[in-house]
């Protein structure tokens, strides 16, 4: 998809705006590529582009948070057939087992699973609706929210970022390596190349040996 590409040709002030409205769209239930799009960022800011990491990070925060807490109040509201017709529109994300799997997920972990759920592909997308239509308490589903939406996001960017920064920094320092090692071994080659043209030239011009004969 070449999502870094994209983001590189937009203003910082869009980039932000991205992140956080499609990690908030994917937060409320619509299957959307949020963790892509806040990599590619968070790798885009520690290339120096203008992209600042605290910001993007509280941008992807906020995006997260309140993403789910929409998807929280449109679960409430629109219950078992909400997911019915969630169904019907992404088979590939709400079928059936998906929606079991992800139902005895919150059966066993209760808030913990809208916590632990925002570092999972599948449950990321599940963890707001599910949590309305299932009827968790909403002090419950804030708590859990706020913690993994902010862990999340904030902790994706800051690893990103310093991955980034020291993988350009060890490129740049392999690069160095690089040429010298280059540069040392181009001179070693006519060092040895310059040695055998001289002895082979000297060797040239040795009298031959006078037999006895002559």
């Amino acid at each position: 998809m070449h999502v870094q590409e994209w983001l590189d040709t937009v203003p910082a002030v869009a980039v932000y705006a991205v992140v956080a409205l499609v990690i908030g769209v994917e937060s409320l239930g619509i299957p959307l590529p949020g963790e892509i799009v806040l990599v590619s960022a968070a790798l885009l800011s520690s290339q120096h582009s203008g992209i600042n990491p605290v910001v993007l990070g509280a941008c992807a925060s906020l995006g997260a948070v309140i993403g789910d807490s929409i998807g929280y109040a449109i679960g409430r509201k629109g219950g078992r057939p909400l997911l019915a017709w969630l169904g019907d529109r992404f088979p590939k994300h709400f079928s059936e087992g998906h929606v079991a799997t992800a139902e005895r997920s919150f059966e066993k972990w209760g808030m913990w699973a809208v916590f632990f759920g925002r570092f999972i592909a599948l449950l990321r997308i599940f963890a707001g609706p599910l949590a309305g239509v299932l009827r968790m308490p909403y002090w419950k589903f804030l708590t859990a929210n706020l913690l993994g939406g902010v862990i999340w996001a904030g902790g994706t960017t800051a690893v990103v970022y310093y991955v980034g920064i020291v993988a350009e920094d060890w490129l740049k320092r392999f690069s160095y390596f690089g040429l010298a090692a280059a540069v040392l071994v181009g001179a070693a080659s006519m060092l040895m190349v310059r040695r055998r043209a001289q002895k082979m030239s000297a060797e040239k011009n040795e009298p031959e040996p006078v037999s006895a004969a002559d």
